[in-house]
């Protein structure tokens, strides 16, 4: 069988990191992370694996939701460029770039909006049940009933992505990921991003054969 690992890590690097917001030496790196985990497209198990292992997430429907948002092609693996645009939002997006990643993550039937039975599948399982609480659940509604009316602009009872942008421009540290964790962490990111811009000059002469 023909391999499809590329024998120069840094020539491809040079076309892909372009339309990213990664540099040569991020994307090779990167490049060299996706190569050594499969050598074809990752499937669900293995990038949940690397979600959980290098970025601390736990939660099974979001992260099955940040492989979806990753796979454009909706083939149910990541291919190579999917990798590298996906992690570029995930890890150096902009505000407005994370804004659709996160909206398409909470918006589970990808129909344009997010309901309150969405974010109630998200965070039911998520949210602590108090001893006092009787029905748990009714405290989660109304967590994000007060949630919704306060990012409802157009008052439909739902989410639209206008709606979700107009309330995250204005208080992006709040709502950018008031349903659920779908971004790693400040320092988990700074930290893997660090990484992608050191390399051994052993690894550089890495090669896949």
């Amino acid at each position: 069988m023909t391999s499809n690992v590329p024998k120069s890590f840094a020539k491809m690097a040079e076309i892909m990191h372009k339309p990213t917001h990664f540099s040569k030496l991020e994307a090779e790196n990167l490049l060299r992370m996706f190569y050594k985990l499969t050598s074809v497209k990752l499937d669900r198990t293995k990038f949940r694996d690397v979600l959980h292992n290098y970025f601390n997430m736990t939660d099974d429907i979001l992260m099955d939701r940040v492989f979806r948002a990753f796979d454009n092609d909706n083939d149910s693996y990541i291919n190579v460029d999917e990798w590298m645009r996906g992690l570029s939002v995930f890890l150096k997006g902009t505000l407005e770039e994370k804004i659709k990643y996160c909206f398409n993550v909470y918006d589970l039937n990808s129909d344009g909006h997010i309901t309150r039975e969405e974010i109630f599948h998200i965070l039911k399982n998520s949210l602590t049940k108090q001893p006092t609480e009787e029905d748990p659940d009714e405290g989660v509604k109304d967590l994000i009933d007060q949630t919704i009316r306060r990012m409802d602009y157009d008052h439909d009872g739902r989410l639209s992505l206008y709606d979700y942008k107009t309330a995250v421009e204005a208080e992006p540290v709040l709502l950018l990921q008031a349903f659920g964790t779908c971004l790693p962490s400040d320092e988990v990111r700074e930290k893997f991003v660090k990484r992608l811009q050191t390399i051994d000059e052993a690894e550089r002469k890495f090669r896949l054969t």
